[in-house]
């Protein structure tokens, strides 16, 4: 009775007081909230106890589970010490440690690291970065103050990031605080906007994208790419090649490849940078969420020494980086951070993945059978399950219709926590899922995705009387 008097007063004050991202408040207004109050490994704790698998790390961001030991203690003991100094004029232990470790395992090339708080603050460094790179290092190249970019990119929500996505639900209304960039299609192989299919199309994706580099390199500074994977757009995968093709393009070009590795990095796609699958290395490579194992906000942008040395010299030549954030390095994030990767090291949580990968692929392949499941895309531990109405025609259910949401609700009620990207279902389990709970969160996926569409033509029906 008193568990249930404390949900109730929280639920009051979070509808009173709470206004939660990527939510319509109205509706949420109007139910009753899932209040977490605790975790473990690869569960989630409501108020009343009931536990739910993490089905999307905690929204990318949980790499070994939740509360892992190490991680735990590395937080405690930092605590201990200090919670934060600046960077400003002052250095500490934990950020110049990390510095040296990620330099450590990036991708080859990459050695310098710029702090920041979140993954969109990571990719403004770098926006920013390239823009005053060519304007000091080679001004003869051309103005070089734009971007290029792929439609339905997802880079985060400040205004720099937002310039170089491509959600129009996301970014329309904002479009007047925008700074214009240049957009190409993306290898969207499920829904070719070319009609082609891979691999007897040769990515014929690419060939726009050389023709505006060719027509257009002398403004463009960097082209902005999310590694094999466009997460938010519903986990789009590349076909194999794709990457390091783009990275000779840019070299031939001269434009900066930017890499935005925040969702992609640290295991995300079964390597610990998705870079590293095609042996590219970025110019500027931006990374997060899994950077502190889902504990803390930190972010980096890290880049080679020949865009690092652009900034060098002498005070009233202002070549300075004039950039950064309150907590710019925080020493508990740091410290978290290199425990993160200690972990990977100790438990060699990447060999550990290899098998549950696979075992995730023959998971998924019943799937295929579903009448409503047009498309099942995975790249390592990232998996977007694409529904439509029509599986032949693939027309997409309409957004009203909130085919997405009424399956993961669904999933929710059976113990496993999802969001969908509009129709899709993505699902990103922690690294350290064990094979079992796998199952049983694919099993549920299966399960609440029947569940809903079997019916969705009848709730149609019933939506129009």
């Amino acid at each position: 009775m008193a568990s249930r008097r404390r949900y109730r007063q929280l639920a009051g004050w979070d509808r009173k007081f709470l206004w939660h991202p990527f939510t319509q408040m109205r509706e949420w207004e109007e139910e009753d909230p899932l209040i977490i109050t605790r975790a473990r490994g690869s569960y989630l704790y409501d108020t009343n106890g009931r536990k739910y698998l993490d089905g999307v790390s905690s929204i990318w961001l949980t790499v070994h589970g939740h509360r892992h030991p190490v991680l735990d203690r590395a937080l405690r003991e930092q605590s201990a010490k200090m919670a934060h100094s600046t960077l400003l004029g002052l250095s500490h232990p934990p950020a110049i440690e990390l510095a040296r470790e990620l330099i450590r395992i990036a991708p080859r090339g990459l050695t310098r690291v710029f702090y920041s708080d979140d993954g969109s603050t990571a990719m403004e460094v770098a926006l920013k970065m390239a823009v005053q790179y060519w304007r000091q290092r080679v001004p003869d190249a051309g103005p070089k103050r734009t971007f290029l970019h792929l439609q339905r990119g997802y880079h985060g929500d400040t205004a720099g990031a937002m310039s170089v996505g491509g959600i129009d639900l996301f970014h329309r209304r904002f479009r007047p605080l925008l700074f214009p960039t240049i957009t190409a299609e993306p290898p969207y192989c499920y829904r070719c906007p070319f009609k082609l299919t891979f691999p007897s199309c040769r990515m014929a994706c690419l060939d726009p994208i050389q023709q505006i580099l060719k027509r257009r390199h002398r403004d463009i500074a960097g082209l902005v790419i999310e590694p094999l994977v466009q997460a938010a757009a519903g986990m789009i995968t590349a076909p194999p090649g794709y990457l390091a093709r783009l990275r000779r393009l840019c070299t031939k070009y001269k434009v900066l490849l930017i890499a935005d590795e925040v969702a992609t990095g640290f295991g995300r796609t079964g390597r610990m940078f998705a870079c590293e699958h095609e042996g590219v290395t970025p110019d500027l490579m931006a990374v997060s969420k899994g950077l502190t194992g889902g504990y803390l906000p930190l972010a980096a942008t890290l880049t080679t020494e020949k865009i690092y040395r652009a900034f060098l010299g002498r005070y009233d030549e202002w070549k300075t980086f004039f950039h950064g954030h309150s907590y710019t390095g925080n020493p508990l994030g740091c410290a978290v951070a290199l425990a993160n990767l200690d972990v990977f090291r100790r438990e060699r949580t990447l060999a550990q993945l290899q098998p549950k990968v696979k075992a995730l692929s023959r998971l998924l392949r019943p799937l295929d059978d579903l009448a409503h499941v047009g498309d099942v895309r995975q790249r390592g531990f990232m998996v977007g399950i694409e529904l439509v109405r029509d599986r032949h025609a693939k027309f997409s259910y309409p957004l009203k219709q909130r085919i997405g949401h009424r399956v993961v609700m669904e999933a929710r009620r059976r113990g496993l926590f999802l969001r969908p990207l509009g129709n899709v279902i993505v699902l990103m389990p922690p690294l350290t899922v064990t094979l079992r709970e796998l199952s049983r969160m694919v099993r549920i996926v299966r399960e609440s995705i029947r569940a809903v569409t079997d019916g969705s033509k009848k709730l149609k029906v019933k939506s129009k009387k």
